[in-house]
């Protein structure tokens, strides 16, 4: 029996956002080089965001470059954006025919210019599409995203287009990459590791977190279905008690 079929339709979590990790250790494992996990970490995507738009899945973020991994090896980097401009050709039909809308949050101007190019054109292509948004966090890290944010702020104050007084919770998360997309709901890790990495730290303040042992490319739609149904047997309060929460409902 498949979790698929557990899945309570009208509790589906709206945003579900991924930290896709393990791909070295793959390769590792199979006694293969970093870059053929990278590869199989793609077939992944393939077929996680297939499933997540099946089941109706509105937003996926996917963490796919953060700002820290400019300091991996300069082969590695090349090899990763090389790859990158690689699968926004051969994905973007496939993207079209499921009705899959792309969007990214990071500082895209870091990368190179061809790989920009072919990611903001895929952007652009997709931009009429009204199934699944598919978010990549590409050259991102939230401590980036929050300074960024605050500089905005603070030159709108300078201005004179805000007050300090006015600054609330509203205004920083309008003043952040993720602006117009909701907050997670569930955030899943893969590869056993037990940390966020300086990922979504504003939006994920009150997403709950899913931990699996599966390295990325092993991850599978069974696995997605898993931490889903998972997600569903918890309560969420938001700082409320249990009989609040049940009175609401």
């Amino acid at each position: 029996m498949s979790y698929k079929t557990d899945i309570i339709k009208e509790r589906i979590p709206r945003h579900i956002a991924i930290i896709m990790d393990g791909n070295g250790r793959w390769a590792k494992k199979q006694g293969l080089a970093r870059m053929f996990g990278h590869k199989q970490g793609v077939t992944t995507v393939h077929r996680i965001t297939e499933a997540a738009a099946e089941i109706g899945i509105e937003y996926m973020t996917l963490y796919a470059f953060s700002t820290e991994n400019w300091n991996r090896p300069k082969e590695e980097v090349d090899a990763l954006m090389t790859l990158l401009v690689d699968t926004i050709a051969k994905e973007t039909p496939t993207l079209m025919k499921n009705n899959i809308r792309l969007l990214t949050i990071g500082d895209i101007d870091r990368l190179p210019a061809e790989t920009k190019k072919k990611f903001e054109g895929c952007i652009e292509e997709t931009k009429q599409n009204t199934g699944l948004n598919l978010v990549l966090a590409l050259s991102y890290s939230s401590r980036w995203e929050i300074i960024e944010a605050a500089k905005k702020i603070a030159t709108e104050v300078k201005d004179g287009k805000l007050d300090v007084a006015d600054i609330n919770e509203a205004i920083i998360s309008s003043h952040l990459t993720t602006n117009g997309i909701p907050d997670p709901d569930l955030l899943i890790r893969t590869s056993g590791e037990l940390r966020l990495s300086n990922y979504l730290l504003w939006q994920i303040a009150y997403s709950e977190l899913y931990f699996t042992d599966r390295l990325w490319p092993e991850f599978t739609p069974e696995d997605l279905y898993e931490a889903i149904v998972d997600y569903q047997h918890r309560e969420r309060r938001f700082g409320k008690t249990s009989e609040q929460v049940k009175i609401e409902k």
